[in-house]
């Protein structure tokens, strides 16, 4: 069973995602949440295993409720799939960077949702990697450079870099590895090497640091 934590302000999609997820074989929900400092005490209570959170609440919002959550959480880290309106939330780029799991657009259908949750349950980045490289792209042209950009790439092999380059640019694990004609396993190792030498806590985390590194441009095929 996936135990979920659901985080929304809004009353009536709370209940709706409540209602849905506890339909939904093979998941459990385990607390529900209308603001980022309830989150934070529930997460602590329910040690749920994905968080749906909401990005924009009021008082404590879902970027500093995930940065909050993961950095008081003991292993087993939650993975958090961030909810978002795609072309109003600017938050978003600043939740993976917290430790975001991936997100989804809250007019996302019932059993995408539920693919989503178990996607990211699983490890996965999000189940959908191109919406994430169209929401890195929009908000990475239109902001200023983020002032604590990582670490340069250096310390990364050529195949790490190209890996890397590969999954920031939306491609699944699956894509990476017929296009460098390897296999999955050697995607998720190179991927999970590359996450290590950089001190990154998910693969989100990663493709931000792709962009931010200029491993990647947006804008380009």
């Amino acid at each position: 069973m996936i135990r979920v934590l659901v985080v929304d302000d809004q009353v009536l999609i709370r209940a709706g995602l409540v209602a849905l997820l506890r339909a939904a074989p093979g998941i459990e929900v385990v607390g529900e949440a209308e603001d980022g400092h309830e989150a934070v005490e529930a997460a602590v209570r329910t040690r749920p295993d994905v968080i749906l959170m909401d990005i924009r609440m009021p008082g404590l919002d879902g970027t500093a409720a995930t940065e909050r959550i993961l950095a008081a959480a003991v292993d087993p880290l939650p993975r958090v799939l961030v909810l978002t309106t795609f072309d109003l939330d600017e938050y978003v780029y600043a939740a993976l960077r917290a430790g975001a799991s991936g997100f989804l657009l809250k007019d996302t259908g019932p059993d995408k949702l539920i693919e989503a949750i178990a996607a990211v349950a699983h490890g996965d980045m999000l189940f959908a990697p191109s919406v994430t490289r169209r929401l890195i792209e929009s908000y990475v042209t239109r902001s200023d450079p983020v002032p604590d950009t990582p670490a340069s790439l250096d310390a990364l092999t050529a195949r790490e870099r190209e890996v890397l380059r590969l999954a920031a640019k939306g491609l699944s694990n699956t894509e990476i590895a017929e296009r460098l004609y390897i296999s999955e396993a050697t995607v998720k190792t190179h991927l999970n090497r590359t996450m290590t030498k950089l001190s990154l806590d998910s693969r989100a985390q990663a493709v931000v640091v792709a962009y931010e590194a200029g491993l990647v441009v947006p804008g380009t095929p």
